[in-house]
């Protein structure tokens, strides 16, 4: 009992410094899995085409992305990149950067799932319309595999909110940077840690509550 009222505490007296963790958390997984998605969708178009070569670097780029540690991707872009290219970069760019790429290689995948589950006959319909592969794409196959990996994507975002705090490894502001702020300032670990796991949890169980209605809504719309 004493435990949940020195938590409380602690909240009352910090919830500030929670709360801009908090909204840091989510601008940061916003734009990552916005900008995730746009290059996700660019390279699983580069993917699917007839160009071999590119699909087939496309293919090994995902392919080593989603097969190697988040972790060890971060290192990469914070410590070597700026070497490689001998300037600096702010250290929010490259992890937004990796957690970008990251995010897109994961969208590479499932928006390819999408087109592929699109039904061929529409592909056939419009070729024999006359209408070219670029066309076909914009109008008639991307707008229905959005729809069919809308709920991926929300599960996408779930995701990055808990890899974000990765971020706090770099000391990049959010949720897990709170806690650090916290923890130096009241010397109190427990219930800073207790506070910043409600945190996640409640954060992390409404995002898939929220995906969950917009999966049913979509399904009762098909």
């Amino acid at each position: 009992m004493s435990i949940l009222i020195s938590t409380l505490g602690v909240f009352t007296q910090y919830w500030p410094v929670f709360l801009q963790g908090l909204l840091a958390t989510l601008l940061t997984s916003f734009v990552v899995v916005l900008f995730g998605t746009l290059l996700g969708i660019l390279l699983s178009t580069i993917r699917l085409s007839k160009y071999r070569a590119l699909s087939g670097l496309v293919e090994t780029m995902v392919s080593f992305l989603r097969g190697t540690p988040l972790l060890l991707q971060l290192y990469f872009f914070y410590f070597a990149l700026p070497q490689i290219l001998g300037m600096d970069i702010p250290k929010e760019v490259s992890i937004i950067m990796a957690l970008i790429l990251n995010s897109s290689a994961y969208v590479c995948e499932i928006f390819r799932a999408g087109i592929q589950a699109v039904d061929p006959g529409q592909r056939e319909a419009a070729e024999s319309l006359g209408m070219r592969e670029k066309h076909i794409m914009l109008r008639i196959i991307i707008p229905q595999a959005i729809k069919n990996i809308l709920p991926a994507l929300g599960n996408e975002f779930v995701t990055m909110i808990k890899e974000t705090s990765l971020a706090s490894t770099f000391y990049v502001a959010d949720l897990m940077t709170s806690y650090r702020v916290v923890m130096n300032a009241s010397y109190k670990a427990v219930e800073s840690l207790l506070i910043l796991a409600l945190v996640y949890f409640a954060l992390t169980y409404t995002s898939s509550r929220l995906v969950g209605v917009l999966e049913r809504k979509l399904m009762a719309s098909v």
